[in-house]
């Protein structure tokens, strides 16, 4: 019996040293390699963010060509798909061919207009020279009085022509918009990125039929760069925007990014699952948004990565100053 529980204990004090070797190898790192935070600096884990942005279809359509693909960086304003425009092409020219009717009918109206001032005008002759001649008593009252007729059917008959010259030229301004409204049309039809930024996914295909706003691309903004962490209720009423920040990403720790505070809730919440340790997600926190400068983005924008975790730091007092560890180092 002695020679089985020999084997026994030894494992158990094998077992013993291990977990004291580790405990003393933790206690070590924590007070050497990684130095205690000074209270005037708060602290939280997140996730590098950028801002998404959806291109999407503002008319239902087939999706003719998708001219990049994940992982592509894009220039404002580049086209990255087009729609297809058989449909709007044939509007197009109807209205087109609507718009040169409407021309040639005002032209045509406009002709009359000068036919029926002639007429007004030998009506009116016509008239004097009646009244004239009826009162000399050479033309009966029956002549003068047709006279009279003729002359108000010719004004009449001028005054309809000149509604018909309105009613040409609105059929002319109808036809203009009609084709206006089918080249902007045709324009949105190319699906343009409004912003500098990389392709994060490609959400359809050639030949796709998509309804109106169907996303078709959806395109990273990496000049708007950010990272939320959650502060206990002591130090959030002492975070304020613009306040300075630091982030150290897990991929590149020996990098100290300099970065600012740009949100910071108004209540306090629970904390989210993502955050690493049980007893932070049982408090109540603020999140705290911190944003890299866009003009530093702009330098390393083909090395912005979304989704890298990290830490932020924030300078609870300005007065104390970053502590050496904390000091921006850039590549």
């Amino acid at each position: 019996m002695a020679s089985t529980r020999f084997p026994v204990k030894l494992f158990v004090i094998a077992a013993l040293c291990a977990a004291v070797a580790v405990a003393g190898g933790w206690i070590y790192y924590q007070r050497h390699l990684e130095p205690e935070l000074p209270t005037s600096i708060a602290s939280g884990n997140g996730r590098i963010e950028a801002v998404e942005y959806d291109i999407a279809t503002k008319y239902p359509g087939r999706v003719e060509k998708v001219l990049v693909n994940e992982g592509d960086m894009v220039e404002q304003d580049q086209v990255l798909a087009k729609m297809n425009t058989d449909s709007i092409n044939a509007q197009l020219r109807e209205a087109q061919a609507s718009l040169r009717e409407a021309q040639s009918n005002r032209d045509y109206v406009l002709a009359m207009v000068t036919v029926r001032k002639s007429e007004l005008t030998y009506a009116k002759r016509e008239q004097e020279r009646s009244a004239t001649l009826a009162k000399s008593g050479h033309i009966s009252q029956e002549k003068l009085d047709q006279a009279n007729t003729q002359y108000a059917t010719a004004a009449a008959m001028l005054k309809a022509v000149n509604i018909q010259v309105t009613q040409a030229e609105s059929g002319i301004e109808a036809a203009e918009a009609a084709i206006n409204q089918l080249q902007v049309t045709l324009k949105e039809t190319n699906l343009t990125t409004p912003i500098k930024g990389r392709v994060l996914y490609k959400l359809a295909q050639p030949g796709e039929v998509l309804g109106s706003g169907g996303n078709v691309l959806t395109v990273l903004d990496l000049t708007d760069v950010s990272m939320s962490i959650f502060v206990p209720t002591d130090q959030a009423g002492k975070i304020q925007v613009g306040s300075e920040a630091r982030i150290i990403l897990d991929a590149i720790p020996q990098y100290v990014i300099p970065a600012t505070v740009s949100f910071v809730a108004a209540r306090a919440q629970f904390t989210p699952k993502a955050v690493e340790t049980r007893s932070e997600r049982e408090k109540l926190m603020f999140r705290v948004k911190v944003k890299i400068d866009p003009k530093l983005l702009k330098e390393y924008i083909n090395s912005v990565k979304t989704g890298v975790p990290g830490d932020a730091y924030i300078l609870l007092d300005q007065k104390q100053g970053w502590p050496k560890n904390l000091q921006v180092k850039l590549p």
